[in-house]
């Protein structure tokens, strides 16, 4: 019921978003902007959005190396096309199909190390876009804001640039002492009644596959290879961006779509359905028409189009790969007990290797 409730919450945000989107709107102008704009450079964008959903795969592929060494691109590709479908027609919620999704199709890849690896890929996300944007602040001049707006915004600029850097420096800590944190964890879930033991030990395990996992940051190689992936999505996703605000006639360079990226990221947040429906709308465009003096109807139907094509060029494929896969919920249960089962095992076999060597040692001091 819950669950229900939420949803219907976040329609009425998305309802009440877009009617603050298109309030002020001439959707004569807009209508007019759509049939004058390029469509050659929107059907570029769009192939662009599909490269992107490869080198994801590929940035996947590296962070499951020291989990699932032997993962498929092919089906990382298929997985992530599906989640950012899901993203599309669900909103946030529908993140979680991607790591659930990969399980059921490559069986070299467990759900606790596709969940993880999806936890790190959106830090990596994170911290990119923190420092992309705070360092284009340095270098771009916004024609419709003011001296002291515009340095308020530097200077919310500079201090996530600042938490970028500390909750990186976070993730190498933790990666150091991920087998201590699962060590005490596996002890308090050993400890809880029987009907959450289960539930506790899936959790307990966690954390030492986040610590291998970020094993990447550690690794120079890895790391290298981590981070030319995540720049070069970013590249792509910047100039997919800005390829469909041209098609409509604003003239942005580089660093103008990473300051309007910005913008749409904090508008895709709010886990409305359709992939920040009204709130991205309405962010993207305020970038644009408030602070960067473009057109407000050209502006707002040029977001409209580029909603579609950030976010709705993945169901082509995700679509066909999800039909494909027989999806069940049902089986990722089974995967998930068969991992806690095998986790359990291997505790036990550690326990009683331990065991076996103080044996042996008592024996070697007893004869002594």
């Amino acid at each position: 019921m819950r669950r229900h409730l939420k949803f219907v919450a976040l329609c009425l945000v998305a309802g009440l978003a877009l009617w603050w989107f298109g309030r002020n709107m001439d959707w004569a102008s807009a209508s007019a902007a759509v049939g004058r704009a390029d469509w050659r450079l929107i059907a570029l964008a769009v192939v662009v959005v599909w490269a992107t959903y490869l080198i994801r795969a590929f940035r996947w592929k590296t962070l499951l190396r020291p989990l699932a060494p032997e993962a498929s691109l092919r089906e990382a590709f298929a997985a992530t096309t599906v989640g950012f479908g899901a993203i599309f027609l669900l909103g946030r919620a529908g993140e979680v199909v991607r790591p659930a999704f990969l399980p059921l199709r490559d069986r070299a890849v467990r759900p606790g190390a596709a969940f993880v690896t999806i936890a790190v890929e959106r830090v990596c996300d994170i911290a990119a876009v923190i420092l992309l944007f705070a360092a284009n602040l340095f270098f771009l001049r916004l024609p419709g804001a003011d001296e002291a707006t515009f340095a308020r915004i530097r200077e919310a600029g500079l201090i996530l640039f600042a938490g970028a850097v500390v909750g990186l420096g976070a993730l190498v800590w933790f990666g150091r002492r991920a087998d201590g944190v699962t060590r005490w964890l596996e002890a308090k879930a050993e400890r809880l009644p029987g009907f959450l033991r289960k539930f506790g030990g899936v959790l307990a395990g966690l954390p030492g596959q986040l610590g291998r996992t970020l094993g990447v940051l550690s690794d120079g190689r890895a790391l290298l290879a981590t981070a030319g992936w995540t720049a070069a999505l970013w590249g792509a996703i910047t100039v997919a961006n800005m390829l469909v605000l041209r098609a409509f006639g604003l003239g942005v360079g580089v660093s103008e779509t990473v300051f309007v990226l910005g913008w749409s990221l904090v508008g895709s947040v709010v886990p409305t359905p359709g992939a920040g429906a009204g709130t991205y709308h309405a962010a993207t465009s305020h970038g644009l028409v408030y602070y960067l003096g473009f057109p407000e109807n050209e502006s707002k139907a040029a977001v409209i189009i580029l909603h579609l094509v950030v976010f709705g060029s993945a169901t082509f494929f995700g679509l066909y790969y999800f039909l494909r896969s027989g999806f069940s919920v049902a089986r990722l249960r089974e995967l998930v007990a068969a991992e806690e089962a095998e986790a359990k095992s291997e505790g036990r076999g550690a326990t009683e290797r331990g065991g076996g060597a103080e044996s042996a040692g008592a024996a070697r001091a007893a004869s002594a």
